[in-house]
């Protein structure tokens, strides 16, 4: 009888079930796994399909700036704006370092844009998960099509407005400059720069795995750009074009560097030249070596402007009805107050003893704009506090010295001393007669000087005179503007003629035209130099400020220079009054001011 192998069979049973308890746990496990699966599925379908879409949408989406336009400069001329600042269309290069090919873009880029490259490319390439980067600012159509044709990946251009200045160096301390990123910077470009600038917007485009937009739709546009606004200003392009080269002129003939002028409309306050000479070319401003010609010296630097300043002492004490031109004093040449000796600049034995105010002013003697001093504190024998606080409640309250003007512009504000504070107050205020121991910039004087002889008028300046929407010019008004009677019709009166007799009896002759009212003052300045007066005059800052109209009429135009070097002796009636005889000219000539 043959043997049963039962321990064979035995093992094939128990094999058969391991291997059905393996299949069991392998079916578990998948279904465990199938379930996982279901459940994550869930999630990202349902719970979180709003935020995988998002992040769908973003690795296909190109999210790009629309650049606003920024708003253009006009002067205006003949009644019309002109333009004097415009843009033209260059492109930013941008790239995708991920998937840009390094050596090519190295070449397009030295090759067609290397004046335009901003960044380095080793350190562009060697940062870690860079997906954009802007490699080259403000390149040229010509050059970005260049670039373009080398069919580079992931390469694209941003159109960008870049400032173009027509008139080349004219009026560039009063326009100013846009720098690399589109920022304005100094004068009108400075000051109106979020006016300018507009607001750029975004676009969304759909885009391929390198980040290159397939299509650009308007539907697709999130937040649309808002163009900056074109400015005009109150600026006459021929008047300002003529007088820079009138002061570059003047600087050339003497030991003078630097000029600045201002003429204003005497009645309206409209600035109708703002000069500063020399200039520079606004649209390559990174070649100017010395950062202080990019100021306009007009607003931004206080300075002392020295006897320009007896115009407001004589006003105030005339218009308070404590002075006339014929009120005499004893003049000895010199003062002694709070035990400094103040001397007239001009010594001569035929002005001593008993004069009158009119050739105290004729000769610009400090000795009377400190006597005006005297009697505006009741006292012709000595300053008080109340001559003190009356010139300081005229300085300061009425002619707004030492304080903005609220033009439109950047503007520094100056300083008046107080009136009470301080030692030796008696000296600082005679001092302040004659326009020094305070600091005040021209466009605060030039204001100030058009009230004291427009009729007593003290009006805020402007520069702007409106903006142009689609060709129209939309005037503006001075929303903070100011208009305060503070002198008197006489007393205007009464300074305009002597200001003219202040002309006509020391320097016209053969300079002033008949038939015209001219008038003005001088100023020699005394500078600080270690933290004191240079009593020996070895360098001055020489100011003029007169104004020019018709005989038997308001005077029209306001004009004030001022002409200096550091280390030169620049006199106030030589040198700023020879500027001033060929600027009132040449305004004269310019609107064509009818004689009388």
């Amino acid at each position: 009888m043959p043997r049963t192998n039962y321990s064979a069979a035995s093992v094939d049973a128990n094999s058969i079930k391991y291997l059905r308890h393996r299949i069991k746990i392998l079916r578990n496990v998948v279904l465990i796994l199938l379930a996982i699966i279901l459940i994550r599925l869930f999630f990202i379908q349902i719970i979180e399909h709003d935020a995988w879409l998002a992040k769908a949408d973003e690795e296909h989406t190109l999210l790009e700036t629309i650049v606003a336009k920024r708003g253009e400069i006009y002067m205006m001329d003949e009644g019309e704006p002109v333009s004097v600042v415009l843009n033209q269309t260059t492109y930013n290069v941008i790239i995708d370092p991920s998937v840009t090919d390094k050596d090519g873009i190295k070449r397009a880029l030295g090759t067609y844009a290397s004046d335009y490259t901003t960044a380095d490319l080793d350190e562009v390439y060697n940062t870690e998960g860079l997906r954009y980067s802007i490699v080259a600012k403000n390149v040229p159509r010509t050059a970005a099509d260049k670039i373009a044709e080398e069919g580079l990946s992931a390469v694209w251009f941003q159109p960008n407005n870049q400032r173009v200045y027509p008139e080349g160096e004219m009026a560039s301390g009063l326009l100013g400059f846009v720098n690399s990123d589109g920022l304005g910077q100094y004068g009108v470009e400075g000051s109106f720069n979020d006016i300018l600038s507009g607001k750029d917007g975004l676009l969304k485009a759909t885009a391929d795995v390198n980040k290159v937009a397939l299509s650009i739709g308007s539907d697709n546009t999130k937040i649309p750009a808002e163009d900056g606004k074109n400015v005009v200003l109150t600026v006459d392009r021929g008047l300002q074009l003529g007088l820079e080269e009138v002061a570059a002129n003047a600087v050339a003939s003497t030991a003078a560097t630097n000029a600045a002028a201002i003429v204003m409309d005497s009645n309206t306050s409209k600035v109708l030249a703002m000069v500063n000479v020399p200039t520079y070319n606004p649209g390559d401003y990174g070649n100017v070596t010395d950062a202080s010609a990019y100021m306009n010296y007009v607003t931004d630097v206080p300075y002392e402007p020295a006897s320009v300043c007896k115009n407001f002492a004589f006003s105030a004490a005339i218009n308070e009805g404590l002075m006339t031109p014929e009120t005499t004093y004893f003049n000895e040449g010199y003062e002694i107050i709070d035990g400094w000796k103040i001397n007239n600049a001009v010594q001569s034995a035929s002005l001593y003893g008993t004069i009158d105010m009119r050739t105290a002013l004729s000769w610009s003697l400090n000795t009377g704009s400190i006597y005006a001093l005297k009697l505006l504190g009741g006292n012709p024998s000595a300053i008080n506090q109340a001559g003190r606080e009356k010139l300081y409640d005229y300085y300061y309250n009425k002619f707004r010295l030492g304080q903005p003007t609220g033009i439109e512009i950047m503007e520094e504000v100056g300083f008046i001393p107080d009136p009470n504070e301080g030692w030796g107050r008696d000296s600082v205020y005679a001092n302040m007669t004659f326009g020094q121991n305070l600091s005040l910039t021209m466009i605060q004087v030039a204001t100030a000087f058009s009230a004291v002889i427009n009729g007593g008028t003290y009006r805020t300046p402007t520069i702007i005179e409106g903006t142009l929407t689609n060709g129209e010019l939309i005037t503006s008004e001075h929303k903070d503007a100011i208009e305060d009677k503070i002198l008197s019709d006489d007393t205007s009166s009464t300074m305009r003629d002597l200001l003219v007799y202040n002309r006509t009896s020391k320097r016209a002759n053969g300079i002033d035209r008949s038939g015209y009212s001219i008038g003005g003052k001088s100023g020699t300045a005394q500078v600080i130099k270690n933290g004191a007066y240079d009593d020996t005059m070895s360098e001055t800052v020489g100011t003029y400020i007169g104004f020019v109209g018709s005989n038997g009429e308001l005077p029209k135009y306001t004009i004030m220079v001022k002409i200096w070097a550091e280390g030169q002796q620049i006199d106030g009636t030589q040198n700023a009054g020879s500027l001033f005889d060929s600027m009132s000219n040449y305004t004269i000539d310019y609107y064509k001011v009818q004689p009388k």
